[in-house]
């Protein structure tokens, strides 16, 4: 029997980097999941345009100075602030053609501050919240390494609300990449498969404290705000809308009583 389809599956169809038996499998799944298939070919057609825009740049020698064995040397020698770390690991993806998640959002404005927290708790919520096969990487059951894992993470303490008194479990969760470093999604559903979640990550030197707001991105609905320098996203389909801000509320009260 074949594995089930999984996210890693998925991005590497955008990259062309399944063997053909296995795309194969993973075409088929999206014939029957157009949602999915969508969302993808989306990613597919950034990953051509950012390749037949960076195609030259591309086929450039590697400078010396983001040589991998000349960066990790240099590492050794001292320590890179953050912003020329990041800037490195950046330019190294385009360098190799990356695809993926990565693309998504190329050639669009990036907001900043809660702005920013907003949409990136959106494009978690629509990359993990319909996925079927894979939408936490920690259950719920090991909730004490999940913890663990996003604290460590984060470099900060977290705690993981109780939204059962609202009709929804912990499913689990992960960490996942965002412009501004890790971030911790959990997912919580509901006892018809609706499914919502909380994105969580520090806020840097802005909107450390933000008082609660309510955005839409196209079908993503949901509220941010922001504590003692960590940001908070609670997000879900259309169908959540009326249910989300007493539900955000009482995750910012369970929070702000725990830390």
């Amino acid at each position: 029997m074949s594995r089930p389809i999984s996210e890693d599956d998925l991005h590497a169809l955008v990259d062309g980097a399944l063997p053909d038996d296995r795309r194969l499998e993973v075409e088929t799944y999206l014939e029957s999941n157009p949602e999915i298939a969508e969302r993808y070919a989306r990613f597919g057609a950034l990953g051509e345009a950012l390749r037949a825009e960076l195609g030259p740049i591309a086929a450039e020698p590697v400078p010396l100075k983001l040589d991998l064995g000349h960066l990790v040397a240099a590492r050794r020698r001292s320590h890179w602030t953050g912003w020329r770390a990041a800037a490195a690991a950046c330019l190294l993806l385009v360098a190799g053609g990356g695809g993926g998640w990565m693309l998504r959002g190329i050639g669009m404005d990036h907001p900043a501050g809660i702005d920013a927290l907003a949409q990136e708790a959106s494009y978690a919520y629509a990359v993990f919240g319909p996925d079927g096969g894979h939408p936490v990487e920690i259950a719920a059951a090991d909730s004490d390494a999940l913890v663990r894992w996003v604290e460590q993470r984060l470099a900060m303490p977290i705690s993981l609300p109780d939204l059962s008194g609202s009709g929804y479990r912990l499913m689990g969760g992960r960490v996942v990449a965002t412009r501004n470093g890790p971030a911790g999604l959990l997912m919580y559903d509901d006892a018809k498969g609706g499914r919502i979640a909380m994105l969580m990550r520090p806020m840097k030197q802005r909107d450390e404290n933000a008082p609660m707001a309510r955005h839409r991105d196209g079908e993503v609905v949901g509220y941010v705000w922001a504590d003692n320098g960590m940001g908070y996203g609670m997000v879900g389909g259309p169908e959540a809308a009326d249910l989300l801000h007493p539900i955000a509320d009482e995750a910012r009260r369970q929070i702000r009583k725990r830390t």
